[in-house]
């Protein structure tokens, strides 16, 4: 299939993913062309090789294999509605605009194969969680190509209930400031047991940073590393046993996450 790309949006996460793209080499500069009003933003994107252009009226002709809307939901509508030209032939369309769903696309461009992702911030970095789920016209090989695209940017899963984006909003979409927050209490702890603020933060963010990677890159279950560092009546064990105790922080993540998972079904 055609590799011949529009990435609509070239913003924060538009240009994350156009950088992981060309430096992965999943594209190259002339398979992609960015439709963004903003002079900066344009002007940074034709810096990188790609045709830039302010409108989608201005974009040579021709019929791309994907055309990807990076924008803010709140314009997500009237931008869709200037591709309409695009409906109807071999164009697949993916969405990375948060909590506007699949049929809000059927609405305006009609029989059409659509993708709807939820990526998170931690994307910008080429470590983010993206998750996909697709309408019944995407074929294999678009989401395949999809799904190939978007893991220059980290790891992606796929699911096949549009409804459990809800819960992948509250659960990966918002749980990156979840983790900023353990981050901030941790600093705190270590200041009020009289750590220095710069050591404090340090401390905090790295054993973060190392702990996560471990967990990713280790074969054992989370749980499994977790008892290996907890020595029987030792010091882990005394701070785990507030942690843990009564399921303290298990039912307080649950009562987190599911009150954004309804409020994520309230905005949709």
């Amino acid at each position: 299939m055609s590799k011949k790309v529009v990435l609509v949006g070239c913003g924060n996460m538009g240009y994350a993913m156009l950088e992981g793209w060309l430096k992965t080499g999943r594209l190259k500069p002339v398979d992609i062309t960015v439709v963004e009003p903003a002079d900066a933003l344009r002007h940074r994107a034709a810096n990188l090789g790609c045709a830039a252009v302010p409108t989608a009226a201005d974009m040579a002709p021709g019929e791309p294999a994907l055309v990807i809307f990076a924008v803010k939901p709140q314009v997500i509508r009237e931008v869709i509605a200037e591709y309409k030209a695009l409906a109807g032939g071999k164009t697949a369309f993916l969405s990375v605009a948060a909590g506007t769903r699949i049929a809000t696309f059927e609405q305006i461009l009609g029989d059409v194969p659509v993708i709807r992702c939820m990526p998170n911030t931690p994307a910008a970095i080429g470590k983010g969680m993206m998750v996909v789920v697709g309408n019944g016209r995407v074929s294999a090989d678009t989401m395949a190509f999809v799904t190939g695209l978007l893991s220059a940017s980290g790891e992606v899963a796929t699911i096949d209930d549009e409804g459990l984006m809800d819960a992948v909003t509250a659960v990966s979409g918002s749980g990156p400031a979840y983790i900023f927050h353990f981050i901030e209490c941790l600093t705190a702890a270590a200041r009020a047991a009289g750590l220095p603020d710069d050591t404090a933060a340090l401390l905090a963010m790295q054993t973060v940073y190392g702990a996560a990677c471990l967990a990713a890159e280790s074969r054992e279950d989370p749980a499994v590393l977790r008892r290996q560092v907890t020595s029987p009546n030792g010091t882990t064990a005394a701070a785990l046993e507030v942690l843990m105790g009564g399921d303290k922080m298990k039912s307080l993540l649950t009562e987190a996450v599911e009150a954004a998972r309804r409020r994520s079904v309230e905005l949709g």
